[in-house]
């Protein structure tokens, strides 16, 4: 009667064992697939075809370590309309641009970084672009840098890049106001240092010089002030940017999400759900590797700065690429 009573037992626990694991696996794959559908992606690579900068050949590593460096463009921008992006300051999807460009350039390696900054009020040749819905834009002289997003969307700001640099973008990455907000506070808020009092109307931010912890209303407020600092121009803002970065890296590097499984899926819930890639980053999988070789890189191998310019001959609110200073620093990332 007792091995009987002990045979039961043993098979309500592997039966009750086996439907949770069931149920756990299927809770996994339910999230994996959620957080993948979160991605919105746009096949760059196919609308641009061949007319692009040489991809550099490199030679495979015996180590396990990438055996290439990668160029990635960062924008953020106020490119989806809604109600959260409409409280914060973004436009309507229709006539967005790209509030924030960024060059990231990661070696071979994985262990350093450079962050490149692209001045949004640059003057630059916009080239012609496939447009969304078919034909082509126009080939524009003097035309702003971040209005290539406005006339032609992602692929337009590829292409506008690397037509200024002529170096090839191997990702592309974007996140919209309401993303970098949550991202911020999914993190716990982001820690930066202001060297000088901030009064911006436009962002509506009012921070003295010093040391602050922000939620990520006010992280985005500060990516965006720019009439509050210095001569107004989106040079400073540049800077706080940047700093922002910084800050960013060291957050996350503080906090060891791989130990709380709960948390680790709200940040990427959060992540995915603003984020916009090319196809070659549309997946939780294909994210997850490129986070993981980045493994070995701190933030204190991330250099940042920010594309040599003057002032526009044209136009004293404008800037143009400053030459050969400029085509020197993209020399160097290709």
């Amino acid at each position: 009667m007792e091995v009987g009573r002990r045979s039961r037992a043993l098979k309500i626990a592997g039966l009750t064992l086996a439907g949770a694991l069931v149920l756990g696996a299927g809770a996994a794959g339910w999230a994996y697939w959620h957080l993948s559908d979160n991605i919105t992606s746009v096949d760059i690579a196919n609308a641009l075809g061949d007319d692009r900068p040489s991809k550099p050949v490199t030679t495979p590593s015996p180590a396990a370590l990438p055996s290439e460096a990668l160029n990635i463009l960062v924008l953020g921008s106020d490119s989806r309309s809604g109600e959260e992006n409409r409280r914060l300051g973004g436009g309507d999807s229709s006539g967005a641009r790209s509030d924030t460009a960024m060059v990231v350039h990661l070696d071979a390696g994985r262990t350093s970084a450079t962050v490149v900054s692209i001045p949004r009020d640059t003057l630059v040749t916009r080239p012609s672009c496939p447009r969304p819905s078919g034909g082509s834009t126009a080939v524009a002289h003097h035309s702003m840098f971040n209005s290539a997003y406005e006339v032609g969307g992602p692929v337009c700001a590829v292409k506008t890049v690397e037509a200024l640099t002529n170096v090839r973008m191997d990702h592309y990455l974007e996140i919209d106001f309401s993303g970098f907000a949550r991202l911020v506070d999914a993190l716990g808020g982001v820690t930066v240092t202001t060297d000088e009092d901030i009064a911006d109307e436009d962002s509506h931010l009012r921070l003295k010089a010093g040391t602050h912890h922000l939620d990520g209303t006010r992280a985005l407020a500060l990516a965006r002030t720019r009439h509050g600092i210095g001569d107004g121009s989106d040079l400073g803002r540049i800077g706080l940017q940047q700093k922002l970065v910084k800050a960013l890296l060291e957050q996350i590097a503080a906090q060891d999400l791989l130990t709380d499984p709960a948390r680790l899926y709200r940040v990427a819930d959060t992540v995915t759900a603003g984020l916009t890639t090319d196809t070659g980053l549309d997946s939780l999988a294909e994210l997850t590797r490129l986070g993981q070789s980045l493994k070995g890189l701190s933030a204190s191998g991330v250099r940042t700065v920010m594309m040599p310019v003057v002032q526009a001959p044209s136009d004293p609110n404008r800037v143009v690429a400053d030459e050969p200073e400029a085509g020197e620093l993209w020399e160097s990332l290709r």
